[in-house]
């Protein structure tokens, strides 16, 4: 054994070259994917969330920056609306990036597990960067209005977004260790409120860059031709910001080796998935060395496991089993039910100001700043903090009584502010909504995202976590174009939003909705995913026995340790 640590990579100088004597090929696979859940945290687990994460920054400011650039584009293209977007217009625009989300995910997810986590990988990325870029030169014609570009565009955008959610999730989970697991896949989706930051910081930025510009309309039906002009820039510059971000991860997304878990359970590539696991651990560029004849009769040993790719018949075969399928519907419940208040709220955050006193009338000068002020309190003082502290005790606390204790919060917070709006100050209401988006983010809002991507098993994995994605923007589908409107169902100019207080108590019950169905998910802290998805074999038994497999030189001999993949 002495010999053998001269060779192997910087987190496991005894392993390489030790894999050349396993004959088995499901050994040698249990071996690469442990090597895999015991890497110690380091720069390669770092510099895989900040890949991943830079796709969740650009897809969060994406999405909720055009709920500051509507209210700009009202300005610019609708003075004969009092400056206003119309309802119907408003609400297009922003279904169009949910409905290519849910798109998104499905076709994504699915892929992913057909056509592999690397193939897909940066295409998502891709995706968003062209569609922003368009969306930020869209401009009115005869033929088509600025709607209708925005509208197509947002839903481009939309289905960029929406693959990034299967492929981010599903690649951190199975490149990850198992200690940390949920802790880097929480950190990658925690970049989703650097970038609401973001967004509401550069909306007040060139708010503030053409002050005196705006500071001479008095109103938003007052804006002159100068004034249109500046706010036409600003839109532009805050929309298409969202792409720059991604040119940066662009080349490391499509560049990154593919997963172990897949290439084993899908590809049955042992040779290559094992260079893979050393390759990515190391850190290393370039080729894995791989022996082409050596993988070649890898891959005919390991046909015995696998004999076709995941379909969608396999996918309805696993689910149809009543384990299984709980388990979907525990995944996927929550996050519809969890996803209808946040986007019911998070879209629809300028009417929130509104009425905790962020957004008074004055010129449009007020209107922009005020509005990208509160977006910036509500994100940093609520959002943030609760990403953060998701990520700093998931690992610790569990997902499951994050999941179940947000729920549970959640759904006091919905219930006081819907039974006692009407006696609530805007200092009491305004605290009440930073606690909510609070409890979202440590709570259901992170949890939805981590637990798919750990409950179920490689072949499915993606596909499934796509499709509890694509449930909860159902969700946000359901909150524009059902509670949205409601809000304002009998407005007068004295009362704008006379059903916020039904809305809010609607909310509390479809967070004790998601309650329930979170009780169906299983706790997936700091166990394998083969594990989790039901498969026979510890990894602490077998790491126990590693240098003594090691001695052994016949098959027969080493039939206890082998693992059913």
């Amino acid at each position: 054994m002495r010999g053998l640590r001269k060779s192997g990579n910087s987190a496991y100088h005894d392993v390489g070259g030790i894999y050349n004597h396993i004959r088995d090929p499901n050994d040698r696979r249990r071996m690469a994917l442990a090597e895999i859940d015991k890497s110690p945290l380091g720069w390669h687990h770092l510099r895989l969330v900040i890949v991943t994460g830079v796709g969740f920054f650009t897809d969060a400011y994406s999405l909720f920056a055009v709920s500051l650039a509507s209210t700009m584009i009202g300005i610019v293209y609708f003075q004969d609306h009092n400056g206003k977007l119309p309802k119907s217009s408003d609400t297009a625009i922003k279904v169009a990036s949910s409905a290519g989300t849910v798109f998104g995910q499905l076709v994504f997810g699915y892929l992913a597990d057909v056509l592999g986590r690397k193939k897909m990988y940066g295409v998502e990325l891709l995706i968003i960067i062209i569609g922003t870029l368009a969306q930020s030169l869209a401009s009115a014609s005869p033929a088509v209005s600025i709607v209708g570009l925005l509208v197509f565009w947002r839903f481009v955008v939309g289905v960029g977004v929406g693959g990034d959610y299967p492929l981010s999730a599903v690649i951190t989970a199975e490149l990850a260790d198992t200690k940390w697991r949920g802790m880097m896949t929480a950190a990658v989706f925690a970049m989703q409120g650097l970038g609401q930051c973001v967004a509401a910081l550069l909306a007040l930025i060139v708010t503030v860059a053409n002050k005196k510009t705006l500071e001479r309309a008095s109103s938003l039906s007052d804006c002159d031709a100068d004034c249109r002009y500046s706010v036409d820039i600003m839109w532009r510059v805050v929309v298409g910001f969202a792409g720059i971000p991604g040119w940066f991860a662009l080349y490391y997304r499509l560049t990154i080796p593919e997963t172990p878990r897949y290439t084993f359970d899908v590809k049955q590539d042992l040779e290559k998935a094992t260079a893979d696991s050393h390759k990515f651990i190391s850190g290393r560029k370039g080729s894995s060395g791989v022996n082409d004849l050596e993988r070649a009769q890898a891959r005919l040993e390991m046909a015995k496991y696998h004999k076709h790719p995941p379909a969608l018949l396999e996918f309805l075969r696993y689910f149809s089993k009543r384990k299984n399928f709980l388990q979907l519907v525990g995944t996927a419940g929550s996050w519809f039910f969890l996803d209808i208040a946040f986007y019911g709220l998070g879209l629809n955050t300028p009417t929130i100001l509104s009425t905790i006193g962020f957004n008074p009338n004055g010129t449009i000068y007020d209107t922009l700043f005020n509005s990208a002020v509160g977006q910036l309190v509500l994100v940093c003082a609520g959002a943030i903090p609760g990403y953060w502290v998701t990520v700093l005790t998931v690992d610790f606390i569990g997902r499951k009584p994050i999941q179940i204790g947000g729920f549970a919060i959640l759904t006091l917070l919905f219930a006081i502010i819907g039974f006692c709006l009407k006696s609530l100050s805007q200092k009491a209401l305004l605290a009440l909504y930073i606690l909510a988006q609070f409890f979202f983010n440590f709570g259901p809002n992170a949890t939805t995202f981590i637990l798919p991507a750990e409950c179920f098993p490689t072949r499915l994995r993606a596909t499934a976590h796509g499709f509890s994605a694509a449930a909860g923007k159902v969700g946000a589908v359901i909150a524009q174009l059902v509670f949205a409107p409601m809000i304002a169902r009998g407005a007068t100019p004295e009362d704008p939003h006379p059903w916020l207080n039904h809305v809010m108590q609607i909310f509390a019950l479809l967070m004790l909705a998601g309650l329930g169905t979170s009780l169906l998910v299983p706790e997936t802290k700091r166990r394998s995913l083969e594990e989790i998805a039901g498969k026979k074999g510890q990894e602490e038994y077998e790491l126990r026995f590693v240098s003594r497999f090691f001695r052994q030189e016949s098959r027969p001999e080493r039939g206890w340790l082998r693992f059913s993949g």
